[in-house]
């Protein structure tokens, strides 16, 4: 399967468009940490090689690309807490750190391409859904990588203050190690407690309340 092309951003362009931005997020799964989301307009003169969903590239390579996105691109990273999590439910509050990510840009892109089939409730310009976006439209690819290396790093540093938990190999997903130590630790301030690993460990000594 080939990966990823400029099809979706040169329709729009041909269509009216002048900057398109591929928008994707990071970390709906994980237990811990926040939700991640990039927003980048891509340079048609100087877009990096080798672009692609960033789950099909290598922590190193992904490192790689980021830099080079950063030097010649705009682009931007919104976040969504856990505390927003828990109060949003995790679709709503990945679509908040879309919109953050894309405020965050220098230029305000003229249709945004969205990882997903479904735009945020709060995008105040046009957009467009794209299914598995992240293998199809490289600026959409380019997102998916600097919301992965930037919400890595986020997690690797939470790891220092937390240790025992293993997010600087698991960036907080539920690996049999990650829920171990759930049981073992206890619930860091950091863990979002909406979700079912979290809570059934906060429900267990008074189970009538919950």
């Amino acid at each position: 399967m080939n990966g990823p092309d400029y099809s979706h951003e040169q329709a729009a362009i041909l269509g009216g468009a002048r900057f398109v931005a591929g928008v994707d997020e990071v970390g709906r799964g994980p237990l811990a940490g926040p939700v991640t989301a990039a927003a980048v307009i891509l340079d048609v003169t100087c877009i990096p090689e080798g672009l692609n969903d960033s789950k099909k590239l290598t922590a190193k390579r992904r490192d790689v690309l980021a830099a080079q996105i950063m030097a010649s691109c705009d682009w931007a990273v919104g976040h969504a807490t856990v505390d927003e999590i828990d109060e949003l439910n995790i679709l709503r509050a990945s679509h908040l750190a879309m919109c953050r990510a894309i405020a965050g840009l220098r230029q305000r892109p003229c249709l945004a391409l969205i990882d997903g089939n479904m735009l945020p409730r709060g995008l105040d310009l046009p957009g467009r859904a794209v299914v598995k976006g992240d293998a199809l439209s490289l600026s959409i690819a380019a997102a998916s990588i600097i919301a992965k290396m930037l919400r890595d790093r986020i997690m690797v540093d939470l790891a220092q203050q937390h240790p025992g938990y293993g997010w600087e190999v698991n960036a907080g997903y539920p690996t049999p190690a990650h829920r171990q130590a759930l049981l073992d630790l206890g619930i860091t301030p950091h863990h979002r407690r909406s979700f079912a690993p979290v809570h059934n460990i906060l429900c267990k000594p008074q189970t009538a309340s919950c």
